[in-house]
């Protein structure tokens, strides 16, 4: 874990409410894994205010970049972050996802929670995964809600789209096409793991499909970081061996460990 000051290089907006923020920010890039979270300090607010986490969307040379939504006071601030800003960056923080798999690794995002399967992607493709045993599932509210999704048609990446209101890819949730894949791959007796990020609803669906399937699965918890190292609690995820952190024991859990309210 480092804390580094990051440069800002790149602040594109992509729409919709979107942005892609890229950092030089060389130590924390070179430890990055995927599933891991860095701890931002936004330019622009009070010394006072907590940092800000995001999920890594992809980390190459010494350069590390996240995509996000503007939704309050703190991403508004880091939207008007310029070329050549200082951005504190703590990181990176918590357990990713493993980048080895058995049999089709099946990546499942809804929104920006798409946002930490890219380099995912990429570093199972280095790992030497086939790229056909790659498949990419991405769903949204509308079109513009599938971020970042053609980064993955081009890795070579067989990728689905799913909309609720059938402006792109198959008509409802995510889990349309998932399903399908999954009833394929069942019937041909082939095996697969499940990784996933996400809103809460998509991240359950997953975990029990996961369970009854009786396959790896690999879930990104979604919980209020407060510190991002484990001190404050504020993150608690229940468990099979009880109330474990998601900045440090998670974000990314088994799914058979994780126990649903």
């Amino acid at each position: 874990m480092t804390d580094e000051a990051g440069e800002v290089v790149l602040a594109e907006d992509l729409g919709h409410g979107y942005r892609r923020l890229a950092l030089k920010s060389p130590a924390i890039a070179a430890a990055a894994a995927p599933g891991q979270f860095v701890h931002l300090r936004v330019p622009g607010l009070e010394a006072s205010a907590l940092r800000r986490p995001f999920s890594i969307f992809d980390a190459e040379g010494d350069r590390l970049e996240i995509v996000y939504k503007v939704v309050g006071r703190g991403t508004e601030a880091l939207a008007a972050a310029k070329a050549g800003a200082e951005v504190r960056v703590l990181g990176p923080l918590g357990r990713g996802f493993p980048v080895s798999v058995r049999g089709t690794a099946l990546l499942v995002g809804g929104g920006y929670g798409s946002a930490p399967l890219h380099l995912l992607a990429r570093r199972l493709l280095a790992a030497g995964v086939a790229a056909e045993r790659i498949e990419v599932f991405i769903g949204g509210r509308t079109a513009g809600d599938l971020v970042a999704a053609d980064r993955f048609p081009a890795l070579g990446l067989r990728t689905f789209l799913a909309t609720n209101d059938g402006g792109v890819g198959e008509k409802g949730f995510v889990t349309v096409p998932l399903d399908a894949e999954i009833a394929r791959l069942q019937t041909a007796g082939a095996p697969f793991e499940l990784f996933a990020c996400g809103p809460d609803p998509m991240l359950r669906a997953v975990a029990e499909r996961a369970v009854a399937a009786q396959a790896p699965g690999w879930i990104s918890m979604d919980r209020h970081m407060v510190c991002g190292v484990g001190a404050c609690y504020a993150c608690i995820q229940r468990t099979v061996r009880g109330n474990e952190r998601c900045c440090v024991d998670g974000p990314v859990f088994a799914a058979a460990d994780l126990v649903w309210d």
